[in-house]
């Protein structure tokens, strides 16, 4: 069954690779959907997929990649809007 969830990352999270490093993430875990810089500073994210590809995304976007500080990931289930793959916006 197909779950969707809507992200926002806060901490050291622009500038770092965190859209490029979650986009492969999430193509490697079958997940659709985009990343994207806010202007406030923080990384969104929409994800669509199954509920253990997207358990394990929250799971990795609570670290983050190496370079990032990840200081608090904000969840919300969302509706599906049936996206047919993952990309980097803006």
């Amino acid at each position: 069954m197909i779950k969707a969830m809507h992200f926002l990352v806060t901490g050291l999270v622009q500038g770092v690779g965190f859209r490029f490093a979650s986009c492969e993430k999430a193509q490697q875990l079958g997940i659709c959907g985009w990343v994207k810089n806010r202007p406030d500073g923080k990384v969104e994210l929409w994800a669509e997929g199954s509920a253990v590809a997207l358990d394990q995304l929250t799971i990795w976007l609570q670290q983050g990649p190496t370079a990032a500080r990840v200081d608090h990931v904000t969840i919300e289930r969302a509706d599906i809007k049936q996206y047919t793959e993952f990309q980097i916006k803006g």
